[in-house]
């Protein structure tokens, strides 16, 4: 009975598995030779920028997923010549780049989305001859993505400043 009455007591917790793949960034190291230098000896960062194709391999690794890799590359691609990508030429896109529909719309653009690379924006129709209502989609560009990092970087750069000015 006391037994029964502990396990009660005790909160449950779910078993740690890890973090899902789906909401995970890969960093690699920063001293291997898969990233090119972001700063130098003193810990300062360097003017150089990298490659759309270096930062999607944050959110798609290379090495682990090449398939998403490439096809995320080419839709920013896509994206960036025209800034605003309607539904039908999404569409388009998936077509003539034979890209696999599942792969696009249930991995690669719903990763973009997430981690705040794309915006998503829907605008509710209702077609006057059936009543029909209809959500047609356009992507475009966000700065979340950045803006989320460079948040992560400043408080971090700002705790160590704080650490050492006490020493």
């Amino acid at each position: 009975m006391v037994e029964q009455e502990e396990k009660e007591t005790q909160t449950k917790s779910i078993a740690s598995r890890g973090i899902p793949s789906s909401e995970s960034l890969y960093l690699p190291s920063h001293y291997g030779g898969e990233i090119r230098s972001f700063q130098d000896d003193g810990e300062n960062p360097t003017r150089n920028l990298w490659s759309l194709d270096e930062i999607v391999n944050f959110v798609f690794p290379k090495k682990y997923q090449k398939k998403y890799h490439e096809t995320a590359l080419l839709f920013l691609r896509a994206l960036i010549s025209k800034k605003k990508l309607s539904g039908s030429e999404i569409n388009e896109f998936v077509k003539n780049n034979n890209v696999s529909k599942a792969t696009f719309y249930n991995r690669v653009l719903p990763r973009l989305k997430r981690v705040g690379v794309i915006k998503v924006e829907r605008e509710t129709v209702i077609a006057l001859e059936s009543k029909r209502k209809f959500r047609p989609m356009t992507i475009s560009l966000s700065k979340t993505f950045g803006n989320y990092l460079m948040k992560i970087g400043d408080s971090w750069l700002a705790i160590v400043d704080d650490a050492r000015s006490r020493v």
